[in-house]
């Protein structure tokens, strides 16, 4: 009796698995695009206002889902494109919301020390979250404050490996106190700036003290004095340089800054992401690793912070050795880290 029942269940979740599965797949294949809308709003809880501004919204998904599958329909790329929570965003209003990279009008002609220099053997693959120094993916939202997760992320790098713990790092903390300077929260800054505020502040302190809240806020300095992680300062990586950069990324994770603007980055979903972009850096990640696909293609193993949704379950594989000296999308452009 037990066995008949215990049968009976699996065969229930069995055919629960395939009416999910089927209806997946007939609402990409055969709905009609209003439909198709619908259930994108209720998996991503979007409300609109009104009327009016749905079908304006309703407009830019249409459009933006089009050009997704003719894309992929393509299939000429290495990488893939997918219907993701910015598809009924523009692309000039999704970089307004998730990009706030500051270039440094200084760094060309800056001269400045680089630890890793004399490195000459690397591995041939480097994966600092299978060594525990990578936080899960965090999500900055509409707050254009990248520039803040790139340098979070680099310290928390920087911090495991020197500590043996991995504390998960304030950004908010960066977004209401360092303001004074370039990073100016919501409306961007630069990793550099963040690595020298936080020498300064003799640390930064944890999320879960000072969480954060995706908005400028008014800096709490009994928050911001309870400090977890500190860093002595900081280098950058030689610039237009994949090499110099490989040398940073086997030692640590590192904050790079790349031209994120385009329509393929708002929607990469897989693969290893080889363009379309240029080099008009606007938007703050970190190099967490690199390697080999399958078909031999080298990659940057890049963390994101737009959350899980986005790309490979938030990171993104850039294409690596380039002909381009200042890499894919300017990867090798401003490349930074900090010190203990």
């Amino acid at each position: 009796m037990a066995s008949t029942c215990k049968c009976t269940m699996v065969a229930f979740f069995i055919l629960i698995s395939w009416a999910t599965h089927a209806l997946s797949r007939t609402l990409h294949e055969t709905s009609s695009m209003s439909e198709r809308h619908e259930v994108w709003m209720a998996h991503h809880g979007r409300i609109y206002m009104d009327a009016m501004e749905k079908e304006v919204r309703f407009k830019i998904f249409k459009d933006n889902v089009q050009q997704i599958e003719t894309f992929n329909n393509a299939g000429e790329k290495s990488y893939k494109l997918s219907i993701n929570e910015f598809a009924d965003l523009k692309n000039e209003e999704f970089i307004a919301s998730r990009n706030g990279f500051r270039p440094s009008q200084m760094k060309a002609t800056k001269e400045t020390s680089f630890m890793y220099e004399n490195v000459t053997l690397a591995p041939v693959s480097m994966d600092w979250r299978k060594k525990g120094a990578v936080t899960p993916i965090k999500d900055q939202g509409q707050c254009g404050c990248c520039w803040a997760f790139s340098a979070v992320a680099a310290m928390e790098g920087i911090t495991q490996l020197s500590t043996g713990r991995l504390l998960s790092l304030s950004e908010q903390e960066l977004v209401d106190c360092d303001i004074k300077g370039v990073d100016q929260g919501c409306g961007g800054g630069l990793m550099d700036d963040a690595f020298l505020f936080i020498q300064h502040n003799h640390g930064l302190t944890t999320d879960v003290n000072y969480p954060y809240e995706g908005t400028d806020g008014t800096c709490n300095p009994k928050k911001s004095s309870i400090h977890a992680a500190q860093i002595n300062g900081h280098e950058d990586v030689p610039a237009n340089s994949e090499k110099a950069l490989l040398k940073a990324v086997t030692n640590q994770p590192v904050s790079v800054a790349i031209d994120a603007g385009g329509f393929a980055f708002q929607f990469y979903s897989s693969g290893v992401f080889t363009g379309e972009c240029g080099t008009d850096l606007n938007h703050g990640v970190t190099a967490v690793g690199y390697g080999t696909a399958d078909d031999g293609t080298n990659y940057w193993l890049v963390k994101n912070s737009w959350g899980t949704g986005w790309g490979e379950d938030g990171y993104i594989r850039m294409q690596r050795d380039v002909e381009a000296k200042e890499g894919l999308c300017g990867i090798a452009m401003q490349a930074s880290y900090p010190t203990v």
